[in-house]
């Protein structure tokens, strides 16, 4: 059965047509992905589980994994176009054959063949699709590592989409693609332990993500090498530190001074190294918080609040609305886990 699924694209600074000049050995690469993606007969039956329409409810689509595990991969060859919705799934689109359009803030990105768009969770976007094309979409459920301690630096890298391309991100691009590659050939493969394999996979795109966020912002905050190491050790720390004390008061002046950086100089580095500025990091760490815990019956907005770090109930409601496109309560009323024991 062709699924009805279109994939969603999300956010601002996407890059903008590279030339995408592959070496001989991506090219030959590519051209056995392309025939398999030709030629595979289970791409459609893997996804037989599939109820057969999407769920979409002001604006918020429930995705729907495979066989309530979390995660779902989709051959898409659907000229199908979508309005402009949102998810609580992390998506990355690798388009084969020809481009896919997405529109986000009133802004078209085009997303050619051989690049890989990174879609954080909760970005509202619509996709306008070619009249033929091929593309694979990606979506995972990453609830469970908000748990790690390393996960600031993972939010920190998802806080806006990334679009990786050979020149973009030329140190991981091509590892970057074959482990995508695996983790498609794995999804469909329908072995036992599909599904460790892959988030080990996953994991590991991820640290090549961090890795390269980390080198990048070191090079462009000019760094000098033998305070390189010192300067995000320091910023690792902060983010961690905001990451177990979130729920508390916490002030831009106390932070800055604690690793030895006047405010202003933290702020500009900070804003450098997370793009987002010191308040707005912390007012995104809350609300994430906020969205666990609203998913669980046994707290009241109010309590979820004040247990997420707001002191107000109209901040929280404001920010929440902002940030997620729907009051706390909606949201609740659309994610709500209920407990049978």
């Amino acid at each position: 059965m062709k699924n009805p699924y279109m994939g969603d694209f999300s956010h601002r600074n996407l890059c903008k047509r590279p030339n995408f000049r592959a070496t001989a050995r991506m090219e030959i690469i590519m051209e056995l992905i392309y025939d398999a993606t030709l030629q595979k007969p289970d791409f459609y039956f893997k996804n037989h589980d599939f109820i057969g329409s999407r769920t979409v409810q002001n604006a918020k689509e429930q995705v729907q994994f495979h066989n309530n595990s979390s995660m779902r991969i989709w051959y898409n060859d659907l000229p199908a176009d979508f309005e402009e919705h949102w998810h609580s799934a992390l998506e990355l689109i690798v388009p084969i054959d020809n481009y896919y359009d997405v529109i986000i803030n009133q802004t078209t990105y085009r997303v050619h063949p051989g690049e890989i768009a990174v879609i954080p969770p909760g970005e509202l976007h619509s996709i306008i699709a070619p009249a033929t094309g091929v593309r694979f979409i990606y979506l995972f459920d990453l609830s469970f590592a908000s748990n790690l301690c390393d996960y600031s630096k993972l939010q920190t890298v998802l806080s806006q989409t990334h679009c990786i391309t050979r020149e973009s991100h030329p140190d991981i691009y091509e590892s970057c693609y074959m482990l995508l590659t695996r983790i498609r050939n794995e999804y469909f493969s329908n072995q036992e332990t599909t599904e460790f394999i892959i988030y080990s996979l996953l994991f590991n795109f991820f640290t090549k993500l961090i890795q390269n966020h980390i080198e990048s912002t070191a090079k462009e905050i000019h760094f000098e090498s033998l305070k390189q190491k010192e300067y995000i050790k320091k910023f690792h720390d902060v983010l961690a530190y905001i990451d177990a004390h979130y729920m508390e008061d916490l002030c831009l002046e106390d932070i800055s001074a604690s690793i030895g950086f006047s405010k202003y100089h933290f702020s500009r580095l900070f804003k450098q190294y997370t793009n987002f500025t010191f308040c707005d990091y912390l007012n995104y760490r809350r609300i994430k918080a906020a969205e666990n815990l609203l998913c669980k019956n046994d707290l009241t907005v109010t309590e979820v609040a004040l247990q997420s770090g707001f002191s107000s109930i109209s901040t929280f409601n404001r920010l929440f609305k902002q940030l997620k496109g729907c009051s706390p309560r909606e949201f609740r009323s659309k994610n709500t886990i209920i407990n049978f024991s």
